[in-house]
């Protein structure tokens, strides 16, 4: 008996997407200038105040010019100055640096601005007619019409209409999407314009709180909240502020009981040397950069806290439908009925698909369009017949000729057969399609079984590889899908996801998230269905998709512009980079006072205690220099990391063990031994140079 034909393709079933456009960037060059003048207007206290340890710095800054017009003859004034003037580099070079970090989301922000000014709409009034109004005057529930070439004047829902909408603007992606009332691709975005066509838009969001708005306010520094590890950092640099206030306090009373004297100048400049000036100059920083990047990914968080907890996620939740897999099934092959040609088939089925309008109608006319190129009839020689859920049959008629598809038992039934009277090899293919996960469809012609059409969910490509970086990082996958056990486990397997949660329904989503977080786990969750929303808002880390339902975007804490679900893996990586450079900067910063002590305490009480002088291992020149060397260093490094707080800490897949194993190494032993050297050059430079 011969055996049906397959037919496949080992090309790709999809169109390729379109590649994003090249977003312009803003070179360092073009922000500096701006960010200097930023250093100096952030020297307001009620200013520097969100960062307590640089206002300290400030006020000492401020303590050692009025010193420095009182004769100290312990300290030349000269010497005193330069002191002085180091100390407002310091906290300049700080400002210095969070004016860098927000210039540079400033920078988009202006441009997306620029995009909304004076941007008008056609609202809906009670008795049906328009009326042009700004588009700033919209409230949530207004009902806009928006035709070919107009702006989408806010973030809306789609009630009537289907249109190309070009989502460049936010997304960055040339090839424009179809946006339409009911579904799952009813949601607009504001800023965005139609290409074709009209859509009557409602308004799901007041002034200032769209998309557009949470971006711009998101990069703008200025409106950037403190997220909780941020605030718990700060009470430890307060913390450690007030511990060395009370230390270098104490010194004076020690220095008269052993009949000796510091100068103020000297205990002033111990005092900036020990707090944790590094780290307290760079926080601010790190913070906005992080949230710059995030940005530039696309993706609009509603709240710093979600992206610190995108660093420490366990488990990663996602939607199968829309998000590892395209949304509509595929076809992928054909197969044809023993003693029926492949090319027979292909054109039984073309036919039978031509007026199909559906997704999978119109990936089986693309796939054979590929595979067997021929001749096709205009539409007006067809005579269609469209799909009814009571035949669960479509097709068309042409030339005498009766071309159908559908349902196994379905077509089946309209050529008269059952089951048991298919031919042993068709029934297999049959059960085979089944079993792997897939949909058969079964394609005739007058009266004729012809073969079967292969439909499958397709896992979007590379997202296997996204799953397996994100396993080396600790981070577990699981599928969650409203298929049957043996739908899910066979995507599951084809997307190498660590676990699967089957015929899901929104209670078993909460079920499973809340499981998980009782267990002590961070949970995320990605998904663009109004089905989705519920599990969304439970997730510690919740992203909806951008061409998702309304209902799902306001549950998540962020939604991805582009619209790509493997996009939370670069957003854990920015997260896992927030939390690590941090760690890392805070530990060379704290490292660095290890060097600081043998620089200035022999220095200090070298003619108090002579005996302390053996912990000069620097061999620095003299208790002059040694000071002058620390407070340059201080503010030297402060500049020399502002690229490393503007980037990030990179973090590579690897276990959290590993990972604070590498960063004590670097930053840790890397923050003793750096101040040694740069100390010891710094004092050789003074000395050569006569500056003390």
């Amino acid at each position: 008996m011969n055996m049906p034909v397959r037919v496949s393709k080992k090309t790709a079933p999809h169109a390729v997407p379109a590649q994003p456009v090249e977003q312009p960037k803003t070179a360092i060059s073009a922000l500096w200038r701006p960010a200097l003048v930023q250093a100096f207007v952030k020297l307001d206290p009620r200013q520097l105040k969100r960062s307590p340890v640089m206002l300290v710095v400030e006020l000492t800054a401020i303590l050692t010019t009025v010193l420095c017009v009182i004769p100290d003859p312990a300290v030349p004034t000269f010497v005193a100055a330069q002191i002085a003037l180091w100390l407002w580099f310091t906290v300049l070079f700080a400002n210095f640096a969070e004016a860098l970090a927000e210039g540079r989301g400033k920078a988009r922000a202006d441009s997306l601005k620029a995009g909304s000014e004076g941007l008008s709409a056609r609202r809906k009034k009670a008795d049906g007619s328009f009326q042009v109004v700004p588009a700033v005057s919209l409230r949530k529930g207004d009902v806009v019409r928006v035709e070919a070439g107009e702006m989408i004047p806010g973030d809306g829902e789609v009630i009537e209409g289907i249109a190309a909408v070009n989502e460049a603007a936010i997304t960055g992606e040339s090839a424009p999407v179809i946006r339409e009332s009911g579904g799952d691709r009813s949601a607009v975005t504001g800023n965005t314009r139609l290409v074709s066509d009209w859509l009557l838009v409602r308004i799901t969001a007041n002034p200032g709180e769209s998309t557009l708005d949470r971006m711009i306010a998101l990069v703008e520094g200025a409106k950037r909240q403190k997220t909780p590890n941020e605030v718990a950092l700060d009470i430890l640099l307060i913390g450690l502020t007030m511990i060395f206030l009370v230390v270098v306090v104490t010194l004076q009373p020690f220095a008269h009981f052993a009949n000796g004297n510091l100068p103020l100048v000297f205990l002033v400049a111990l005092l900036v040397t020990l707090i944790p000036t590094t780290i307290g100059g760079l926080l601010s920083a790190i913070g906005i950069a992080g949230m710059d990047r995030l940005v530039r990914l696309n993706v609009i968080a509603k709240s710093g806290r979600a992206v610190e907890a995108a660093g420490d996620v366990h488990v990663l939740l996602l939607d199968k439908t829309g998000t590892i897999t395209f949304g509509n099934r595929r076809c992928t092959a054909i197969y044809a009925t023993p003693g029926v040609s492949a090319k027979e088939l292909a054109e039984g089925a073309l036919f039978a698909s031509l007026a199909d309008d559906t997704a999978e109608g119109k990936s089986i006319v693309e796939y054979l369009r590929g595979l067997y190129p021929q001749a096709e009839p205009s539409a007006q020689a067809l005579t269609v017949v469209p799909f009814s859920a009571e035949t669960r049959l479509s097709g068309v008629d042409y030339q005498g000729r009766v071309y159908r598809k559908g349902a196994v038992d379905s077509v089946l039934a309209f050529v008269g057969q059952t089951r048991a009277d298919m031919l042993p090899a068709m029934s297999r293919e049959v059960d085979k399609i089944a079993q792997s996960g897939g949909t058969p469809l079964l394609v005739c012609a007058e009266g004729k079984l012809l073969g079967a059409i292969h439909l499958k969910d397709v896992v979007k490509p590379g997202i296997r590889e996204r799953f397996a970086e994100l396993r080396k990082l600790g981070i577990r996958t699981v599928m969650v899908t409203g298929d049957n056990p043996l739908t899910a486990a066979a995507i599951a397997a084809e997307a190498g996801v660590d676990d699967v949660l089957a015929e899901a329904t929104p209670e078993k989503k909460l079920a499973r998230i809340r499981h998980e977080q009782n267990d002590g786990r961070l949970v995320a969750m990605c998904g663009d269905g109004a089905n989705d929303a519920p599990a969304l808002a439970q997730a510690d880390v919740g992203m909806a998709m951008n061409d998702g339902t309304q209902a799902a975007r306001e549950a998540a804490n962020m939604v991805d512009l582009d619209s790509d679900p493997t996009k939370l893996l670069d957003v854990v990586q920015i997260g896992k980079e927030l939390l690590v450079t941090r760690g890392a900067l805070t530990t060379f910063s704290i490292a660095n006072d290890v060097a600081k002590y043998f620089a200035i305490l022999p220095a200090l009480f070298a003619a108090i205690y002579p005996q302390l002088g053996v912990l000069n291992i620097m061999h620095l020149t003299s208790p002059q220099s040694a000071i002058l060397s620390a407070i340059v260093f201080n503010a030297l490094i402060i500049v020399a990391l502002i690229p490393l707080a503007l980037r990030g800490v990179r973090v590579q897949a690897a276990s959290a063990a590993h990972l604070l194993r590498r960063n004590l190494l670097i930053y840790g032993v890397g923050g003793i031994v750096v101040p040694f050297v740069g100390i010891k050059l710094i004092d050789m430079l003074l000395t050569a140079l006569h500056l003390v």
